[in-house]
């Protein structure tokens, strides 16, 4: 069942199966899958840190105002939808190493994730993309982070 909900009001209820990527062109409404009757957990949203240093939070403070926005609400869909989240908003790159995608005008910066059991979706590092391919090096640092992150 998916419920569409705009300012605390259900709008929408459907019982029909839909594609697994639901667009609604407004960002002030919220859309929840109901399993079984009980609404779908939440997943929490952890920055990986170094030495007290959390480097996607850092990440995120540099950004301009706007490009700030767009990564919260996008932050709030992945801990909404988790690992159902698909494009254009995360992809998977490899090894179990996903992108949430932002973009803004012609900005774009990607923040690099991965999931933990338990519900949980620990964010390793984020970069201002200027190329067509995501960079190798910030692949493998987020690989290197979590194996650190596993082995803690």
């Amino acid at each position: 069942m998916i419920l569409i909900v705009y300012q605390g009001t259900i709008i929408l209820s459907s019982d029909f199966l839909l594609d697994n990527i639901v667009y609604i062109p407004y960002n002030s409404y919220r859309i929840y899958t109901i399993f079984l009757g009980c609404d779908k957990l939440q997943f929490e949203i952890e920055f990986y840190d170094e030495n007290d240093v959390e480097f996607v939070k850092d990440f995120i403070l540099e950004q301009d105002n706007k490009m700030q926005a767009k990564i919260f609400h996008n932050l709030e869909l992945l801990e909404l939808e988790g690992n159902f989240l698909r494009e254009p908003y995360s992809k998977h790159l490899e090894d179990g190493i996903f992108e949430l995608r932002n973009k803004v005008g012609n900005d774009i910066t990607r923040i690099l994730y991965f999931f933990v059991i338990g519900q949980k979706i620990i964010l390793t590092n984020g970069f201002v993309k200027k190329s067509q391919k995501t960079p190798k090096s910030e692949i493998d640092l987020a690989k290197k982070r979590r194996n650190n992150y596993l082995n803690r």
